[in-house]
């Protein structure tokens, strides 16, 4: 065993090849994991227990305080310096609690059910970020610099496909658990864990198929706190470690109680929870090439410019969900939203994974992608904390807005907003990414456009996508959108050859020295 897991000196292009499938399939089944055994699955189970939602805040900050324990990875990796067996000893850890997390319906007593029910995301989420740590190390030596766009786009679409389908049957299950007298007795929780539990087993086999090429000689005195700290001396990196510790707090200051908020105050079932969670990783699968192609042509910069303010907007767009009195409109309106997060999020998730990957220094990478992930779980990890405890205290407060116009028959009421309870959350957090924005306005990478270039850009790839949609010429023209955006194309490049013709004039033009 310990010869399978050893570290290659030399990694083949057909090994790499291979190991990159491996990978593919490794995700796919990871993915699986996810849509059964946490998020809105994991928050209706703490529910069902009788969760409060200072222990929804708790249960939504263990993931993101339990990455804390990758500063001891990076110790860890550096002295084994065997990143392929340290990630599969640790994910074998943390998913056998997946069948104990199973058993938890048939304890009587819910309050000891809940407590063990945390105990239990503890160890599980601790084992997986120190994992975590090493995967990130052997990953970005495995995956060629010129690929990473193109490879963490593909292998996240092949995950969200199998993702949607999970998360759809996971739905069904939990709106029939909801309906339920009295809420039914849990057995569904007991038969979604049992499921991930075998999607973990074979998703870890495969990780395990993955080559790990050799480490670099390792330095002579590398403490852990000399480890951890060059990061943050490295000036540029520390710019990006500041962007995403305020977008972590920012993000999940909210949407870790998107679920509470509708299920609590909208009045929703599971099942329209988890349509809305479809619906946004369908639109995260539609645009994640795109999001791909133009990250390795830009800049992951770029990507955040543009996907970042977009989600910020979605979530601040949420307050007006409770306005509706009218179900089916809420439905849609819901609906929109979370395909436009869906979309800006497949694009943040991508830019920031890559950015760390791209502005690590291959020989220290450990350490790298190590601090920036401490720092950020660490500030993610209050946010959702603060919300829980403070939740009690917003569910007691209204502000309402009205404007008033004036017509010959008396006063007419043009607007009306109340923001109550949960709303303030989701404006606190787009407010705290606006800093978060600010931040990364400092960052440097190569490849940076302007937002207005990139969008122009982001259009044409857009297109292009549409266009493949149909194998027949004269099925694309009738578009006028579509017309308008080829003219604004030919149009810019034409623009740029005159620019770049008037240069080479100029420089004709001048003295010779």
């Amino acid at each position: 065993m310990n010869n399978f897991l050893a570290p290659r000196a030399h990694v083949d292009e057909h090994s790499l090849d291979r190991g990159l499938r491996n990978l593919m399939m490794d995700a796919t089944f990871a993915t699986m994991v996810g849509a059964l055994n946490s998020g809105v699955v994991l928050v209706a189970f703490a529910l069902w227990l009788g969760a409060s939602n200072t222990a929804i805040g708790l249960l939504a900050a263990i993931p993101l305080w339990t990455q804390l324990l990758q500063a001891p990875a990076v110790a860890l990796v550096e002295r084994f310096r065997a990143r392929r067996r340290i990630s599969i000893l640790a994910l074998a850890v943390a998913r056998i609690t997946l069948p104990v997390f199973a058993l938890l319906p048939l304890i009587p007593d819910r309050r000891i059910a809940l407590a063990l029910l945390i105990v239990l995301e503890i160890i599980h989420t601790a084992f997986n970020a120190i994992c975590a740590c090493s995967w990130n190390s052997w990953i970005r030596d495995l995956v060629p610099e010129d690929r990473l766009g193109r490879f963490f786009a593909r292998r996240t679409i092949y995950a969200t496909a199998i993702g949607i389908v999970c998360s759809l049957g996971a739905g069904f299950a939990l709106q029939n658990q909801q309906t339920a007298r009295e809420g039914g007795d849990g057995l569904v929780f007991t038969a979604l864990y049992m499921i991930g539990f075998l999607a973990a087993a074979i998703s870890t086999w495969r990780l395990a198929l993955v080559p790990e090429p050799l480490m670099p000689p390792p330095q002579p005195k590398q403490t852990l706190v000399k480890l951890l700290s060059a990061p943050l001396k490295d000036r540029n990196f520390r710019t990006l470690i500041r962007f995403m510790a305020s977008w972590q707090f920012a993000v999940n200051s909210a949407t870790p109680f998107f679920t509470v908020y509708f299920v609590q105050q909208l009045h929703l079932g599971m099942g329209w929870v988890m349509t809305f969670t479809v619906v946004s990783q369908v639109a995260n699968l539609l645009f994640l090439q795109i999001w791909g192609r133009l990250s390795d042509r830009f800049s992951n910069k770029s990507v955040l410019n543009v996907a970042a303010p977009a989600f910020l907007l979605a979530i601040a767009a949420m307050v007006f969900a409770s306005e509706f009195e009218s179900r089916l409109h809420l439905i849609v309106y819901l609906s929109v939203l979370h395909a436009f997060m869906g979309m800006a999020s497949a694009g943040v998730n991508l830019a920031t994974g890559a950015a760390a990957l791209k502005l690590a220094p291959r020989h220290a990478a450990t350490a790298y992608i190590a601090a920036n992930s401490l720092i950020a779980s660490a500030a993610a990890g209050v946010a959702p904390i603060l919300g829980g405890l403070s939740a009690d205290f917003y569910a007691a407060r209204e502000l309402s807005f009205q404007v008033l116009w004036r017509d010959p028959s008396g006063v007419s009421e043009f607007l009306s907003l109340q923001i109550t309870h949960w709303d303030f959350f989701f404006l606190i957090s787009a407010a705290i990414g606006l800093y978060a924005m600010h931040r990364l306005s400092f960052l440097q990478e190569e490849g940076t456009v302007r937002r207005r270039e990139f969008i122009a850009e982001m259009a044409e790839e857009t297109l292009r996508g549409v266009r493949n949609l149909s194998p027949v010429r004269g099925l694309r023209t009738p578009f006028p959108a579509a017309s308008l955006l080829d003219l604004h194309s030919r149009r810019r490049v034409q623009k740029r050859v005159e620019r770049a013709r008037a240069r080479k004039r100029e420089r004709e033009l001048e003295p010779a020295e």
